[in-house]
């Protein structure tokens, strides 16, 4: 029963699937927005404080609400003992993505939500806290170090690089990261949003609706992509290397990650963002060979394919210049993208209807029945 109708929509593609006042994205093509503002604005001349608060609080703050926000922030960041407890009895050898949603479970019955009242309260809760779940349990598996989450550094980016070096970290990487988490704080219905709001549409716990999340990103078709492009990039000792070795790559029919996008057209607008930042960020000679071979995939995919470096591609090589293991690269995803999903899930339940789609059934017409003893 399926039809040429059916396979255009395959993974809901182009499908009007709710309605939400919180981003656009792909607006002639190649725009982005956050409740209004432009990316391009937003990531050059904002903090990531005052773009979480713009998501989750549905207004940019003046300059009273954010010095308030930031200490609010701040407050939050210290993980409860138990939670520890916890984060270092998972192994070593597990994901970080699953370390993250084992501790938003545990967060999630350790500060439970019994009243909708609390989304806020939770959702700053887990933007402020999130980067001391992930660098604790990385710190104490990787380095046998049970570190103070409760930094005095005044912004998350600041804070999250403090955590994974145990030093307070320069000025530039501080800037670097606080753009890498504006552009990838929110992203309309991507799927990990898309789930989220299918948990929150059934009234469950603010937490449930975050794990949802997580899972979702969890899976390479979604999350993974910044990690897969840096693999690609290491690839390649030199850019005399790339056009024959991604010859070869396209010949043998790989998915080049880090290239094109389901919604935009004809460019990422994120990307030229942080390709700006990577390029100021080269620092060694081997970040330099880096981001030439960077320049070259990219060269050399438009002129073969007509693809263009999303967001994921020079992320990459950011978050490699700033000594970030490429294990993390996923698990930083989460640290930016719980604005959005908490914006999303507040949206939801502020006017919920169970999103329930329908399916188009291609399995056999009615069959008789047959009783067991006379089937052959």
């Amino acid at each position: 029963m399926g039809s040429a109708s059916n396979k255009k929509h395959l993974g809901l593609a182009d499908v009007v699937a709710g309605e939400s006042a919180i981003c656009t994205v792909g607006k002639a093509g190649k725009g982005l927005n956050y409740r209004g503002y432009a990316i391009e604005d937003l990531a050059t001349q904002c903090g990531f404080e005052e773009v979480a608060y713009l998501l989750i609080h549905n207004r940019l703050p003046n300059q009273q609400d954010l010095t308030a926000y930031c200490n609010k922030l701040k407050s939050l960041r210290d993980i409860p003992s138990a939670l520890k407890t916890v984060l270092e009895t998972i192994p070593a050898s597990a994901h970080p993505m699953d370390v993250l949603r084992t501790a938003y479970s545990l967060l999630g019955c350790l500060e439970p939500e019994t009243d909708f009242s609390q989304q806020t309260e939770i959702a700053d809760r887990l933007l402020a806290s999130t980067p001391s779940i992930l660098m604790y349990w990385y710190r104490y598996h990787k380095h046998g170090k049970r570190i103070n989450t409760n930094t005095s550094d005044h912004t998350i980016a600041s804070h999250l690089l403090h955590l994974l070096r145990d030093t307070t970290p320069d000025s530039l990487h501080q800037q670097a990261m606080n753009a890498s988490l504006i552009l990838y704080a929110e992203h309309e219905f991507n799927a990990s949003t898309f789930a989220a709001r299918v948990a929150a549409s059934t009234l469950s716990d603010f937490y449930s609706a975050a794990v949802a999340a997580i899972s979702t990103l969890r899976g390479p078709l979604h999350g993974g992509a910044n990690e897969a492009a840096m693999q690609l990039i290491q690839r390649y000792p030199s850019d005399n290397d790339v056009e024959p070795g991604l010859k070869q790559a396209l010949a043998n029919k790989e998915k080049i990650m880090g290239f094109g996008h389901r919604v935009y057209k004809i460019a990422d607008p994120r990307s030229p963002i942080i390709k700006q930042w990577a390029k100021q960020l080269v620092n060694t000679p081997d970040d330099r060979r880096i981001f030439t071979v960077s320049e070259h995939i990219e060269a050399y995919m438009w002129q073969k394919k007509k693809l263009f470096p999303n967001l994921d591609f020079y992320s990459a090589s950011a978050y490699y210049f700033m000594s970030i293991p490429v294990s993390l690269y996923t698990p930083l995803f989460v640290c930016s993208r719980i604005t959005g999903w908490a914006a999303h899930i507040i949206e939801q339940r502020n006017n919920n209807a169970l999103i329930r789609p329908a399916a188009n059934y291609t399995g056999p017409d009615q069959q008789c029945f047959i009783p067991i003893e006379q089937r052959t």
